[in-house]
């Protein structure tokens, strides 16, 4: 594992390797046990989307990993200013040790890869969300001691964390059934993914997609830069909101997931949410812990 770009580059052994890995990160951290595994190490930050669990958790998890952070607005680069990405990524490969990248392409992420000689960690493009995703897995595994053979719902846009999902779930062995509107489906290089799976169900129906999940995870039906489409999403995904209907449809011990920011009545009532807020605030968490586990994989010695 040279980068982490998506999750369909990653096996079975890599995502296992790292929620492992996470696991033991968080436990010497809950224990202050010191884990300087990147001392001297820089990590740069390109933010061309605004954040708040992505930056706070990188530049913690870099700090407590004893290497040193460094905030890079796309306002603040050439890059922004019309430099080719593959002249950023050949410079910026000379000054860091790794870099992350939260932007909208997935082409630019891939591109920075392909040119520079240093790690790149995807922390999100429209295309997929992977290090939230590998947080979700590491939450599911701990409350639920196993991913294999446990089945996960999504209900919502057929987005960046669907995508991640979907392909994250079936790499481990779990049943991952997807709930979306018609227009609002995945793209077709991952229902192609999914379709050599015969675990895999795509529906337009939220009570089919939550029979018998045992996780039932949602996002918001307007990512960022979709502002503009709020108003028809709103009617398009009418139907599509986590609530006890839903949660009825679900095993009794079932888990709710959402990445955040959450709107409330929208894609998930407040009464689900607050239900389940123990395990959302522990998915967050785990965006710290997950992502220091792929740093460790990527940029350690």
């Amino acid at each position: 594992m040279k980068h982490l770009l998506k999750m369909l580059d990653l096996t079975t052994e890599d995502i296992t390797g790292i929620l492992d890995l996470a696991d033991q990160l968080k436990y010497e951290l809950k224990h202050n046990i010191p884990h300087p595994h990147l001392k001297g190490k820089t990590l740069g930050m390109i933010f061309q989307k605004a954040s708040t669990r992505t930056r706070v958790s990188f530049e913690t998890g870099m700090y407590q990993l004893g290497g040193y952070p460094l905030f890079l607005s796309s306002n603040d680069l050439q890059i922004g200013r019309g430099e080719p990405v593959q002249d950023t990524a050949r410079v910026l490969s000379r000054y860091l040790s790794g870099i992350m990248i939260r932007t909208f392409e997935q082409k630019e992420v891939e591109d920075l890869a392909e040119y520079g000689s240093i790690p790149v960690i995807n922390g999100l493009t429209d295309f997929c969300h992977p290090c939230q995703v590998l947080a979700d897995l590491m939450t599911i595994r701990e409350f639920k001691g196993k991913l294999e053979g446990l089945k996960m719902c999504f209900i919502g846009d057929g987005n960046n964390m669907a995508n991640s999902l979907i392909v994250g779930g079936l790499k481990m062995g779990m049943s991952v059934s997807i709930a979306c509107p018609v227009d609002y489906q995945p793209p077709k290089e991952i229902l192609d993914f999914a379709a050599r799976y015969d675990c895999f169900e795509m529906t337009d129906s939220p009570m089919q997609a939550a029979k018998g999940a045992d996780v039932v995870i949602t996002d918001v039906w307007a990512s960022m830069g979709q502002e503009d489409e709020a108003a028809k999403r709103r009617a398009a995904f009418e139907g599509y909101q986590i609530n006890d209907d839903i949660m009825a449809q679900a095993n009794n011990d079932a888990m709710v997931l959402h990445c955040l920011p959450a709107h409330r009545e929208e894609e998930i009532t407040e009464r689900v949410f607050e239900a389940h807020s123990k395990e959302i605030f522990e998915e967050a968490e785990n965006r710290l812990h997950a992502q220091k586990a792929v740093m460790v994989k990527l940029m350690a010695d």
